[in-house]
Formats: structure tokens, sequence, C-alpha cells
């Protein structure tokens, strides 16, 4: 523990204990009032005793030796029951730093949790939507949630809405659903209807969403991840990659159905068996019939806070699949414990298994011989996208397959693609499964990785000897071939009296009327010829090979050339071999086959050209639907992308080439985007905005931040069913174009903004695609209804948007206009 910790606890410790000082000694006046004095002087002082004996001990954090002390003075008391109320005021003692979003709305959460435990009565939850939906104090608390998610500070109180009105009406059974909603439709050839609600029935689903989610969360499998407290995307990617040994067949089901009567009627006859509330129902039945419940499996990829979701999507398709992850867990026990003919050749990890199977068995000695063999089956479902691996024969995967389709278009309801592949896990192209790609691959030992890194280190001190006797024998011969340039122009000056030089010699070569150059052209021409030069790579190769080698000590050459074979022979020599010269390297030479995440970076190339970050030869080109804005925000809303697609793709093996992708086309699409702007050289957008760019994060920035997570990772899990529709809303679904308005002016469109919009912004629908797709990290559907709907937005909520710090959930597009 580090010095600032063991500080902080000291003063706690002293902190607490004058607190207990000050309430012994309140007890004890209260005590010797009300006894009028009949006891003893000795208690006071055995009470001062054990005052000092506390303050002796409270730099050293302990009450141990005082307890016994105030045990004796005071025998009424209970020390128990006052120490309880002192831990109640110590939470309350440091109030200065203040809260976080996430903080805030976990307080909020629980206020309602407390008022939904006291209706659990007989085993079922009774009466919540009359005692606790119904509550104005619970409205009011979902309110302060959903503005907490429009990231609006909850300490000023907006007394536009009327919860008691709204708790009066819902007790009653009036609350007119119809009434508080409103529809946005797409004009053309095929009309598209979106329900939304208004803010009144908004607030209603929030306090729903949030009571299912106390009833239901302890009920919840560990296979289901999304929308979960600490079971989110990440999670899910993990546990496929740690958890799942060994597989040797893997499928991923796809399901396609939109909730109707019969989907309806079986939810809520699942949820009879927990909650028992007539009107609860009735409700959530009414906002079926009024097409503003928006829930659909397999529609839309989740997790990205579009309004076509809803806000009750996520909890009901958890609550109505747990069914199924309960019958997985059936079938795991089927296949892995009592199926003795779908056994395969791969030996059980799980002594459980083993003997749970003789148990069940009667220990049948003819089954002695089977105990060491079994089926694994895994599953990991994120919403509705479900993934399965099975270990063993591909007749028994087929088998399990099949009673898996079997149960969700049966007992579910459900529509189910029957023609999903199944797929061999030593298949090199993998599995896509949350917008990557799940793969099996060798992880060679650490002994093995040696080896190569040393042969790698050996061919490039190879090469660089190479490069550096080539350069040396080039400069060599450039310098002779600069020397005989140099004699043949002297030859013009001096005469050629002697016979016995080489220039006379070969002077017989030079025709009348040849310039000198020309000459030497010629003798060189004539010489290349001599040695069948034409075979050489380059200029350079001739002057290193034929001029200068020839001229230099034959055992310099010797020297380097056996050098050289040295290399190429250790280089290309079988790693099995090199492994065998180690010492003691046989215990470390096995490879292990791990489970790979791989990010789509095709698609994602894909993407970028799609919204218009790139061309189509993959270099960064202008946003032009950005350049009316701030520079604030153009730089903002590049800098968003960066962080939500990094975010997004952590946990992938692939991490450092994503990071270098996007960092490098995003941060040179901005530039050139203000460059456009100002019409200005690239260069000088740089060194102008060099501060504000700094904003969009580098790849070593974005690995700092990740480090720094790690500490408070476990909050950030816990956090992800919180934050709804915001930590992975993909920013490239939109694009914002400020346009010039002579309306009035008007309010923030944000939920439970009251600032003013200084701009309207037109909503461009970026791109429609249905699932399956590759999720890649922004959302690839979003409602054409939305399309060219014009915004109010203030500055701030605009910055938040552009960050991720709210998603379009937290828009009222019922006061939103139609371009």
């Amino acid at each position: 523990m580090s010095y600032e910790k063991r500080l902080t606890v000291a003063r706690k410790a002293t902190s607490l204990t004058a607190h207990l000082c000050d309430k012994v000694q309140k007890v004890l006046v209260q005590s010797d009032t009300h006894s009028n004095s009949e006891k003893s002087p000795g208690a006071a002082a055995d009470y001062g005793r054990a005052s000092e004996r506390i303050e002796e001990f409270a730099d050293h954090s302990t009450l141990a030796t005082a307890d016994g002390d105030i045990n004796r003075g005071i025998h009424e008391m209970k020390l128990a029951e006052n120490l309880a109320n002192l831990v109640k005021e110590s939470s309350h003692m440091d109030e200065r730093r203040p809260k976080s979003r996430m903080e805030l709305k976990r307080s909020l959460e629980l206020r309602i949790k407390k008022r939904v435990k006291e209706q659990y009565i007989n085993g079922k939850f009774r009466n919540l939507m009359a005692k606790v939906i119904s509550n104005p104090e619970t409205l009011r608390d979902a309110y302060d949630c959903i503005r907490l998610n429009s990231n609006i500070n909850t300490a000023f109180n907006d007394d536009n809405t009327s919860f008691d009105s709204i708790a009066k009406e819902l007790g009653c059974g009036s609350f007119d659903v119809n009434a508080n909603t409103f529809s946005i439709s797409k004009k053309g050839a095929r009309e598209e209807v979106l329900v939304l609600p208004n803010i009144n029935l908004r607030v209603i689903q929030e306090a729903i969403r949030i009571v299912l989610e106390v009833v239901y969360k302890p009920d919840f499998s560990k296979i289901s991840h999304g929308y979960r407290s600490g079971r989110g995307h990440s999670t899910a990617l993990k546990y496929i990659s740690k958890e799942i040994s060994n597989p040797d067949w893997w499928f991923t089901l796809l399901i396609n159905k939109k909730l109707d009567a019969c989907i309806l009627g079986k939810l809520i006859t699942v949820m009879e068996d927990k909650v028992e509330d007539p009107s609860l129902y009735a409700m959530i039945q009414s906002m079926f019939n009024a097409n503003v419940l928006n829930l659909e499996f397999g529609g839309f990829p989740k997790g990205h806070g579009l309004p076509q979701e809803g806000v009750l999507s996520s909890i009901l398709m958890n609550i109505y699949l747990n069914q199924f992850d309960y019958e997985f867990y059936r079938l795991s026990m089927k296949y892995e414990a009592l199926s003795p003919s779908l056994h395969s050749d791969q030996k059980s990890q799980s002594k459980l298994r083993s003997w749970f199977r003789r148990r069940l068995k009667g220990n049948d000695l003819g089954c002695a011989g089977e105990e060491s063999f079994s089926i694994r089956v895994h599953s990991c479902r994120f919403m509705d996208e479900i993934f399965f691996s099975v270990a063993g024969s591909k007749d028994a995967a087929l088998d399990f397959k099949s009673e898996v389709l079997n149960y969700l278009q049966k007992s579910l309801h459900l529509d189910v693609d029957d023609q999903a592949e199944l797929l061999s896990c030593q298949m090199l192209h993998g599995i896509r499964f949350l917008g990557t790609l799940v793969r099996r691959n060798v992880r060679e030992s650490p002994a093995t990785r040696a080896v190569h890194k040393l042969k790698e280190k050996v061919a490039l001190f190879g090469l660089q000897k190479e490069e550096a006797w080539n350069a040396g024998t080039v400069s060599i011969g450039k310098k002779w071939l600069g020397h005989g340039l140099k004699k043949v122009k002297e030859s013009e000056i001096k005469h050629l009296a002697d016979c016995r030089s080489v220039l006379s010699k070969i002077s017989h070569f030079r025709k009348s009327g040849m310039e000198t150059d020309h000459w030497y052209k010629h003798l060189l021409k004539i010489w290349m010829e001599d040695v069948n030069a034409k075979a050489a790579e380059s200029e350079d190769a001739i002057l290193s090979k034929y001029v200068a080698e020839p001229a230099l000590p034959q055992e310099l050459r010797n020297s380097f050339y056996e050098f050289q074979r040295q290399v190429k022979t250790y280089v290309s020599s079988e790693t099995t071999s090199t492994l065998s010269l180690l010492p003691s390297a046989a215990s470390s030479t096995e490879s292990v086959i791990i489970t790979e995440i791989i990010a789509p970076v095709n698609a994602i190339k894909k993407r970028l050209l799609r919204y218009g970050l790139t061309t189509s030869d993959g270099y960064p080109r202008t946003s032009s639907l950005l350049i009316l804005q701030d520079n604030d925000q153009i730089i903002d809303w590049f800098s968003g992308i960066v962080r939500r697609w990094l975010r997004w793709y952590a946990e992938c093996d692939n991490f450092n080439e994503v990071k270098l992708l996007i960092s490098n086309i995003v941060r040179k699409s901005c530039i050139r985007t203000l460059a456009a702007k100002y019409r200005v050289h690239e260069t000088e957008i740089e060194k102008r905005f060099d501060t504000e760019l700094s904003r969009i994060p580098s790849t070593q920035e974005i690995e700092q931040e990740m480090v720094n997570e790690t500490s408070d990772a476990q909050s950030y899990d816990n956090d992800e069913a919180l934050t709804y529709g915001i930590s992975y809303s993909g920013l490239c679904l939109l694009s914002l174009a400020r346009m010039v308005s002579e309306s009035r002016p008007c309010n923030c469109f944000v939920n439970g903004c009251m600032a003013p919009a200084p701009s309207v912004y037109t909503l461009h629908v970026m791109e429609r695609q249905k699932f399956p797709g590759w999720n890649t990290g922004f959302s690839s559907c979003i409602h054409p209804s939305l399309n060219r709907r014009r915004l109010g937005l203030c500055k701030q909520h605009l910055k938040d948007l552009y960050l991720g710090h709210i998603s379009l959930q937290s828009i009222n597009f019922g006061l939103s206009m139609e371009a």
C-alpha cells in the first residue's frame, strides 16, 4: 500500500474514532439523565479511560483494545447499533468530490431497487405497477436517469413534467398510451412509419425497464451478454477467446422475427412466473398495440442507441431468450453427461462430469471405459446473436444443432435460418460473431518464438553487412570510373609520346572526329562486351562485381562470402533442428492452439469509403457535410470516431493494425476537411490547428488511456448496462450539417435540456443494411423516416453527440421538422 493510501486510511480511522467518542459521550449523558445519576462515578472514569485508549490507538487504525474498556464502562449501550449508525454517517462525510454520471445513475436505480424488493411476497413480486412504477418518486428517479443519459445536470429541477398526474393516471389505469406517442413516416413508394414515445411515456418505459432489470437480473444465465451489468460486447469476446477450449465445430444462428401477439403472449406467460401484476402486463400490451414497443429479433445490430430499438427492447429480449439459456443447460447436460452414444475421441477435462456420469449410470462396469470421453458444448449469446461450439464428432454437432433449431422454432416461435453452416474450427477463414472474425490459430512456444526472433536478427545482420559491402565496392568502382575519365582527358593535353602506355595502346580505338567522352564510352562498351556484363542487374552491380571486387584481396572476398553462406544456411535451417541445439528446450517447444478475435479490416475500409472518409483508392478525403460547421465541432466529430472505434476493437488480436488504419485516415481526413474550409495547404492547417488537432488521439495516447483504465476496468464493465445506448453508439451512422434557417429560435431537442439551440441541423442517414452484416463499431442501420430531419441542438449536446457521450435516444424527435 502506498504512503498516500495509508495516510488516507489513518485519517478516516481518526475521524471515525472522534465520531465514536462523541457518540459514546452523548449516549452516556442521555443514560445518566434517565437513570437520575444511579450509576456510580466509576462508569465515567471507565469511559474516560476508554476515550484515552481510543485516542491512543487512533493513529494505528484499530479500535480493538478500546472496545473492551467501552464494554466494561457501558453495559447497557448497544455498541454495534451505534457503530452501524457511525458507518452511515461516515458515508456522508466525504461529499467534496462530485459524483460521476454513472454514480448518480446507480444511486437512483438503487432507490428504485429498494422499492421493488419491498414487493417480494410469497416468492413473487406483486403490485409493481401500483406500488412502484406509479409512485411519483419512481417516475422522478426514472426521469433523472433519462436526463443523466442525456448528460444533463440533475441538480437543476425541471418542473415541466407533472409526475403526480402521471402517477395518478397509472394508478387508476386511465393512462392513454396512444395519446402519448408520435409517428414519423417516410414518404415514397414504400412508406415506413416509426412510432416513438413522448417524454411522459418514455419516463414510464424507463421506470419499467429498471424494475424488470431488478427482478430478472439474478435469474439471467452466465452465457448471456449485452445490456447486463458487467456483461457486454467485450466480455462476450473474452469468453469465447479465453474460456472455450479445443472446439472441433462451431456455428452461429441468425434469428429474424418481429414481435407479434404469439411471442408477446408467451413472454407475458414467462414473466408471470416471477411477477404477478395484471396492470403491468396490460401496460406492456397497450404499448404493443400502439406499435411503440419496437422489439425485433435480428432486425438490426443491437447496441447503438438508435430510436427504433426502444427502451424496453433489451430487457424484454433477454427475458424471452433466457428460456433458451436454460434449455441450453439442459442440452449440455444431455450431451455431456447422459448420452453414451455421442462420445467423441476427446478426453474430458472435467472430473465432475465423469463423476456425475458414473452416478447416473449406477457405476456400471460396462461404461467404465467411456467415462474418459465426452462431448463438450459451449454457447455465448449477445442479445439475439448466438454462438455455439462443439468438441466432438460432426454427427454429434449436427444433432445438437438440430435440437437447438427445433427449440427456437417450435417452443420460442422464432424464425431461424436453418441453413446456417456447421464449420470446422480448423478452417482458416473462421466464423463471424459480433462483427469480428473468430478463428483458431497456432501460437508458437516461447522457445520457438525465440528461435524465429534470433533468425530474423541474424538475417537482418547479414543483410546489413551485404548492403555495406555492395555500397563500398560501388564507391570503389565509381572512383575507378572517374579516374579513368580523368586520364583520358589528360591525354588530350599531353602527347602520346610513350608508346608503352595503356593510352597509347588503346588510341587506335579512337576514330577521327570522336569527342573524348564519346571515346571513353566506346572503350567501356568494348570492355563490357569482353566481361560479358549483359546479365548484370544494374550499372552499380557491374562496377561492384567486375571492377572493385577483382581488385580486392582474395582473403577478404573469401571471408565475406563465407559469412553470407553461413547466414543463409542458418536462416534456411529447420526450426526443430535449431531447437535441438538449445539447452532444456524440449519442455517448452510444444505449440498451443488459441482462439483469435480478428477485426474485419477490409470491412472497415469499405465503411470508411461508404461514409465519405476515403476515396475509392483508400486515401483520406474531405468530408463535405462538415465544412460549414465550426472548427471545434469538426474536430470533435473526427475525435469521436477514433475513440469509439478503438474502444470497440480493443479486444481484437489485430488491434495494432486497426489503430494504425483508423488514426492515420481519420486524422488526415480531418486536416483535409479544415484545409478545404479555409482553402489553404494542409501543412498550414496542421500548424494553425496544432493544439486543437491534439484532441484527436494518436495510437500512443489511446494505449496510455487503456492502461490507465485497467485499474478501473471492473467499474467500467459494471456500468455497461447503466449506460444504455451510450457506450457503443456508432458515430458514423449520421452526419449533422448546419443549415441557415430564418425560423424562430427553439430549445435543444435533447430530453430534459432547456438551453436554447442556436443552430438547426439536418440528420443524414448514411446507410441502410439489415442484419446479418459486419458490425464494425458504428451502426449499420438507422430508420429511413429520420432521414433529413431537422434537429435543434445546443453546442454542448452537439459536442456530446459527436463524442459519444449521448446517443440518438436522448433526442426528442417529436420536435423535429422534415426538411
